[in-house]
């Protein structure tokens, strides 16, 4: 008896299809005469398209693109694009989120062409472009792609014969402004060559691909071994690896060695602090994950200090060092600027 309804439903559908009729065309079948405890399953009449969607009682359920994407109800109403509830020339939302019911339901769901059509309660329309769900869902986002990272030590990085870029191109093209911020996203390190040697020049580098950060060293720090600021830094003393303004409210990750006194967690939590921090000592000391490079003038080192941690041998003679701090997000937003998916 289920064989014969099914062959039948199979037939009745292959010929709405050879007739053209589109996905909404289908609800009008009385699936439920057939079927009493099916789902409303939806698809396109173009095989091209290839794009199926169901309507579940707390979500919608889109398949298209080789993606199977779900919405909840009030993401989609909440997401809307029509005049009235976003402005396209500030791309900012309109509508008040909080106005909209967390219960709400579509009354009827239709697609015409590559556009998806939802009819809200109160009789508002939302459309939206099958493309656009694809790119800005969960479930695409997944699959984007984002500039690789590599997890590297030394002999990895030595191996990739990683180029410099050089001043001139760096400054004078978005080729190799770009070159530089695909090795920096990479490994978290880039240099750049033939800078001339001078604070104005570093300044003018760096300002390239960001803004620079103000901070309790000034905007640009420029000095010598004179311990005229009370840091190890300003010393000929060896440096730890550390990444650098822990100490700030908002720092910019972790650092190994410059710490303020522990006080802030219980003493039975002490010990098993203490512990962390052998294990990741060892690890961060262990001679193949250590890179030494030899700076000299005119070569600019720029590190990620969310990823790599810096230090320095101790010294002797004279030396003078000038550098700033840069803005992620500015230097994020100039990578995605030139087509990094950073």
């Amino acid at each position: 008896m289920w064989c014969h309804r099914l062959s039948h439903l199979q037939s009745r559908l292959q010929n709405l299809l050879r007739r053209g009729v589109t996905c909404w065309a289908f609800q009008q079948l009385n699936f439920k005469s057939l079927f009493p405890l099916a789902i409303h399953l939806h698809h396109t009449a173009s095989e091209s398209l290839n794009c199926a969607w169901q309507q579940h009682e707390d979500h919608f359920e889109l398949q298209y693109a080789n993606t199977v994407m779900r919405f909840d109800y009030v993401w989609l109403r909440d997401h809307c694009r029509s005049a009235s509830c976003y402005n396209s020339k500030t791309h900012q939302r309109s509508l008040d989120t909080a106005s909209v019911d967390l219960c709400i339901k579509p009354k009827t769901i239709r697609l015409d062409e590559t556009t998806l059509f939802f009819t809200w309660p109160d009789g508002h329309v939302t459309k939206y472009d099958l493309d656009w769900l694809v790119r800005n869902s969960y479930e695409g986002q997944k699959q984007k792609v984002i500039q690789p990272r590599i997890l590297w030590n030394a002999e990895i990085y030595q191996r990739a014969q990683v180029p410099s870029v050089d001043f001139q191109s760096f400054l004078e093209t978005n080729e190799g402004l770009k070159n530089f911020l695909q090795n920096f996203l990479l490994y978290g390190i880039a240099f750049v060559e033939n800078v001339p040697p001078t604070q104005e020049h570093t300044e003018k580098l760096a300002e390239r691909i960001s803004l620079i950060r103000e901070t309790i060293y000034g905007r640009m720090w420029y000095f010598t071994s004179d311990f005229s600021r009370g840091d190890t830094a300003y010393t000929k003393l060896a440096l730890d690896r550390h990444t650098d303004t822990t100490y700030f409210q908002e720092p910019c990750g972790y650092n190994n060695y410059d710490r303020a006194v522990i006080n802030t967690v219980p003493y039975d939590v002490v010990h098993r602090w203490y512990t962390a921090h052998r294990t990741l000592t060892v690890e961060l000391r262990r001679p193949e994950n250590e890179f030494w490079v030899k700076l000299k003038p005119g070569r600019v080192l720029f590190i990620d200090n969310w990823r790599v941690l810096h230090g320095r041998e101790s010294f002797t003679g004279y030396r003078q060092l000038c550098g700033c701090y840069l803005t992620r997000d500015d230097v994020l937003n100039t990578a995605r600027l030139l087509g990094l998916q950073a």
